[in-house]
C-alpha cells in the first residue's frame, strides 16, 4: 500500500518535471516558414518589417518576420544575407541586431528551482499521509486523543460552594503526594472516582483542581472521543490512553461525559458487537482486569449515572461516587464572590441577597448571571455593575429577554394582566409557595405574554404533598382569573396546565401521594427507549390501572382548581387592583405588589 502510493506521487513528479522543461524551452525552436515563403510574402506585400539576428560568421542566423495584418509573426533560420537583400529590394524596413546571449539563470536555474519546490511539496504531503512514516494514517485512529496537562493552575481555592466534595477529594490529593503513608497500613487508594450531578455544578472544575493540588500529570478526554465509526478504534484508544498514563504515573485520567461510552451493555440496536460496547469492555479491563495500573486514578463525570453499566460502577473500578449537588445559599454566596473578583461592583450590590434570590442556581448559572450583568453595565457605558443590572439579568436568565417592542392589543394586555395577577395572588396567600419577586405583562423571548417570578425564601431538600398541591393551584391561577373576569379562557394557560398535570401525575405514580392508588411506583421509565432497552414494552401495569391513575390525576387537578378559584374570589378586590397597576406600569416589584394587600388591611 505504501509503495503503491509512493509510485503515484513519483509519476506525478515526473509529469510536472517534463512540463517545467517544456515551458522553459518554449520559443527556442523555429517554425516551418522558409526563404521561399518569404519571397512569396514579399511579392504580395504581406511583410511589414523584418528583424535579423546573424550568427558570429554573419552568414546564417535567425529571422523574425512581422506581417501587416493580424499581428502575425514568423521565426525561422536561413541565410540572413539573402533574406536581407530580398527585403531591402522589396522596400521592407530591416533591423539587424546582435544575437542575445542566453541567460543561463533563467534557462537552467529557475526551472530547476521550480522542480525542487514541487518535489519538496509532494514529499511533505506523502510524509503526512503516512503519519510521519509510522505505519500509515490509519494507524493514528487508534491513538488516544487525551490532552496532557502537566501543570494545572486551578486549585481547590478556585472551587467555591463545594466544601464537602472537596473534603472527599483531598484524600486523593494526599495519596498522590504521599502514597507510602497509605500503603504502610495496607490501604488501597480508590482506582476510580465518579462525579455525578446536574450540569453546571462544577464536576470538571473539581477534576482540574485535584490535578492542580496534587501537581501530577492530568490526562483529559471526553467519552465521545473514544468512539468512531470504525470497529475497534475505541478499544485501541483506551489501551493507548492507559499506556501513556503508565509512563507518567502517578497521574490522573479524567473522562468527561463518560455516559457516552459506558452505557449499559445489551441495550443498543447493534447487539453486543457494536463499537461502543467493545470500547466499554476494554475500559473495564484497563480499570480493574488482569492489567495492573498502579498510580493511575480515573476520574469521571456524568449527569446520567442511571444509564451507566453496573460493571463499571462496582468497587475496584469506581470505588467512590461523589454527588456534586447545586450549592446552598452559603455556597452560592461563595461562588458569587469568586466570579465577582474581576468585576467592579457598585455599593448597592449585595451578594448575600443575590444568593438568597437564586435558589436552585448552579455555579454555571451564577457565573452566567454576573456575566450578563457585566454586559449590561458595559452597554450602558458604565465601568461598574449596579443592582439594576443584576435584577434585569436575573429576569433574562430565569425567564427570558423581555420584548418591549412587540405590539400587543389592549384586550390581550388586559387578559395578560388578570392572568398574571391570578398567579401572583396565589403565590402571596398560599403558605408554602412564593413570595412574589416580580410581576410583568411585558412579553418575553420564550413566547409568554408576561410572567410572575416567585422568590423562594429557603432551599428545600424535600417536597411535601401540600407544597405540590399548592404548586398546582398556582399554575391554575391564571386560567381561573381569566374565567372569573372574562367568562372565557385563552390558550395562554397551556404551559401552566401542562406543568400542573405533570406535577399531579408524579404525585400519583412516583411519590405515592394518592390514597386510592397507594404507595406504589407506577412511573414509566422514560429512559428505556433512550438507551434502547425493551422498545416494545414500556408499561409495568395494566390498562385498568392506567385508567385509575388518569382518574386520580384528574381528581387532584379538579380539587386544586376548586380551591384556587375559591381563594382568588376571596381576594377579587386585590385581583382588580393588581391588574390595574400592571396595565399602568407593565411591571411591578415585590414591594409594590405587597403594598396592595397592606392598603386593604389598613382600610
Amino acid at each position: 500500500m505504501k509503495k503503491q502510493g509512493f509510485g503515484i506521487y513519483f509519476v506525478v513528479i515526473l509529469l510536472l518535471l517534463g512540463l517545467a522543461i517544456a515551458v522553459s524551452l518554449q520559443g527556442k525552436y523555429p517554425s516551418s516558414y522558409t526563404i521561399s515563403d518569404l519571397a512569396q510574402s514579399l511579392e504580395i506585400g504581406e511583410i511589414k518589417e523584418m528583424a535579423i539576428y546573424p550568427d558570429e560568421q554573419g552568414v546564417t542566423g535567425s529571422v523574425v518576420v512581422g506581417f501587416t495584418t493580424g499581428g502575425r509573426t514568423e521565426f525561422f533560420v536561413t541565410n540572413v544575407q539573402e533574406a536581407e537583400t530580398m527585403a531591402r529590394e522589396a522596400g521592407v524596413e530591416v533591423y539587424v541586431n546582435s544575437i542575445p546571449q542566453e541567460n543561463w539563470f533563467l534557462t537552467y536555474v529557475v526551472p530547476g528551482l521550480v522542480v525542487l519546490v514541487i518535489c519538496v511539496f509532494f514529499f511533505v504531503m506523502l510524509n503526512n499521509a503516512q503519519g510521519g512514516g509510522g505505519g500509515g494514517k490509519m494507524a493514528n485512529f487508534g491513538k488516544s486523543r487525551a490532552q496532557l496537562v502537566a501543570d494545572s493552575k486551578i486549585t481547590f481555592k478556585d472551587v467555591a460552594g463545594l466544601q464537602e466534595e472537596k473534603e472527599d477529594l483531598e484524600e486523593i490529593v494526599e495519596f498522590l503526594k504521599e502514597p507510602g503513608k497509605f500503603t504502610k497500613v495496607g490501604a488501597r487508594i480508590p482506582k476510580g472516582i465518579l462525579l455525578e450531578g446536574h450540569p453546571g455544578t462544577g464536576k470538571t472544575l473539581l477534576a482540574k483542581a485535584i490535578a492542580g493540588e496534587a501537581k501530577v500529570p492530568f490526562f483529559s478526554i471526553s467519552g465521545s472521543d473514544f468512539v468512531e465509526m470504525f470497529v475497534g478504534v475505541g478499544a485501541s484508544r483506551v489501551r493507548d490512553l492507559f499506556t501513556e498514563a503508565k509512563k507518567n504515573s502517578p497521574c490522573i485520567v479524567f473522562i468527561d461525559e463518560i455516559d457516552a461510552v459506558a452505557r449499559k451493555r445489551g441495550t443498543g440496536m447493534g447487539g453486543g458487537h457494536d463499537e461502543r460496547e467493545q470500547t466499554l469492555n476494554q475500559l473495564l479491563v484497563e480499570m480493574d482486569g488482569f492489567g495492573v495500573n498502579e498510580g493511575i486514578i480515573v476520574l469521571a463525570a456524568t449527569n446520567r449515572v442511571d444509564i451507566l453499566d453496573p460493571a463499571i460502577l462496582r468497587p475496584g473500578r469506581f470505588d467512590r461516587k461523589i454527588a456534586v449537588s447545586p450549592p446552598d445559599v452559603g455556597g452560592r454566596e461563595d461562588i458569587l464572590k469568586v466570579h465577582a473578583k474581576n468585576k467592579p461592583l457598585a455599593e448597592d450590590v449585595d451578594l448575600k441577597q443575590i444568593a438568597q434570590k437564586t435558589a436552585g442556581f448552579t455555579g454555571a448559572d451564577l457565573e452566567n448571571l454576573l456575566n450578563e450583568s457585566a454586559i449590561k453595565a458595559a452597554r450602558s457605558g458604565r465601568e461598574y455593575i449596579v443592582d439594576e443590572d443584576i435584577k434585569k439579568s436575573f429576569i433574562k436568565v430565569g425567564i427570558g429577554a423581555e420584548k418591549k417592542s412587540r405590539l400587543v392589543s389592549e384586550k390581550e394586555k388586559k387578559i395578560t394582566a388578570y392572568h398574571e395577577a391570578g398567579h401572583a395572588i396565589l403565590f402571596h396567600v398560599l403558605p408554602d409557595v412564593g413570595p412574589v419577586y416580580m410581576v410583568s405583562i411585558i412579553p418575553t423571548g420564550v413566547g409568554a405574554g408576561g410572567y410572575t417570578m416567585p422568590l423562594p425564601e429557603k432551599d428545600e431538600m424535600y417536597l411535601t404533598k401540600s407544597k405540590m398541591m399548592q404548586d398546582i393551584m398556582v399554575s391554575l391561577g391564571g386560567r381561573i382569573a381569566e374565567e372569573i373576569i372574562f367568562d372565557d379562557v385563552t390558550t395562554g394557560a397551556s404551559s401552566d396546565i401542562k406543568r400542573a398535570t405533570n406535577t399531579a401525575r408524579r404525585m400519583v405514580t412516583r411519590y405515592g401521594m394518592s390514597e386510592k392508588i397507594g404507595a406504589i411506583n407506577y412511573e414509566t421509565d422514560d429512559g428505556e427507549v433512550f438507551i434502547g432497552r425493551d422498545l416494545a414494552q414500556t408499561k409495568n401495569f395494566s390498562e385498568v390501572k392506567s385508567g385509575e391513575i388518569d382518574a386520580e390525576v384528574k381528581r387532584i387537578i379538579d380539587e386544586c382548581y376548586a380551591k384556587a378559584k375559591e381563594t382568588i374570589l376571596q381576594y377579587e378586590k386585590e385581583l382588580h387592583a393588581c391588574a390595574e397597576l400592571l396595565l399602568e406600569k407593565e411591571r411591578i416589584t415585590k414591594e409594590e405588589f405587597e403594598g396592595l394587600f397592606e392598603t386593604d388591611a389598613e382600610e
